[in-house]
């Protein structure tokens, strides 16, 4: 009797811990999404050292890494864990997928540094890969260092696939970051979306939700950011393997202006 008492109450105690742990690793999840909203939103406050507006206005996608730890001596590397929101069928954006971001580097460096990353997606062919579980960058989607400011306007071409940027210090930089790897976070998505072998393709085509207040708020920053444009269905047509039919270019950024009138003296 008594050792069936012993074996019930370890069982309630592990089943305790088993929630608090569950419970601890969600409240890291919606920080993380908190943190990465207050990025967004520093983005859209600075004039002269944010992404130009056109180039968040055609995005696919848009990835925030917060407090990404780049740690070297002589062999470096970077990691961080963030959070992916990529346009749906209907160009809105959508909730986010918990992404993990990692890379390496070798040289004569030293140092620990944290900075917050800021990848913005032209293309739909990266977000297709991180779809299917994993994108290199440099490799499955060419990436530049992204031009910021109002001067930067002009300097977005369609060339690259991704533009990468990190914030130090509350200011915006282009960053190289070829060789860095993405990969869909599988535990972090079940957790937060409550559904075990939850998908990235699911949660970006709306299959999945959550009541979650702070994923709500990052998903009307990325909008905010982006100015709500939607890309159309057909925008998301990308060019057939093997065939020399072309891919179709993203959305062109909103040119047009008001009319003003001025009264006559």
């Amino acid at each position: 009797m008594h050792m069936t008492q012993r074996i019930l109450a370890g069982l309630a105690i592990s089943s305790l811990a088993l929630g608090a742990t569950v419970a601890a690793a969600q409240a890291r999840e919606e920080a993380k999404v908190l943190i990465a909203t207050e990025v967004l939103q520093e983005l859209r406050s600075q004039s002269d050292q944010q992404i130009p507006s056109s180039l968040m206005q055609r995005a696919y996608g848009v990835v925030v890494v917060p407090n990404v730890t780049k740690a070297a001596f002589v062999f470096g590397g970077r990691f961080g864990s963030g959070v992916l929101s990529a346009r749906d069928s209907q160009g809105k954006f959508s909730n986010p997928v918990f992404i993990s971001l990692g890379g390496g580097s070798v040289g004569w460096q030293i140092g620990v540094q944290e900075t917050d990353i800021v990848l913005v997606f032209t293309t739909p062919g990266g977000i297709e890969n991180i779809k299917k579980g994993k994108l290199t960058l440099g490799a499955g989607a060419s990436v530049a260092a992204g031009p910021v400011g109002r001067q930067g306007e002009a300097a977005v071409g369609t060339d690259a696939e991704v533009y990468a940027y990190s914030r130090a210090r509350g200011l915006f930089a282009g960053v190289a970051l070829d060789g860095t790897v993405i990969t869909v976070s599988d535990s972090s998505n079940e957790r937060v979306y409550g559904k075990s072998d939850v998908t990235a393709a699911e949660i970006i085509g709306g299959t999945v939700t959550t009541q979650s207040e702070n994923i709500r708020k990052f998903v009307a920053a990325v909008t905010a950011s982006a100015d709500n444009t939607p890309v159309p269905v057909k925008m998301y047509k990308s060019a057939t393997p093997g065939t020399s039919e072309p891919a179709t270019p993203p959305p062109p950024a909103k040119t047009d202006a008001p009319a003003q009138t001025f009264p006559v003296e």
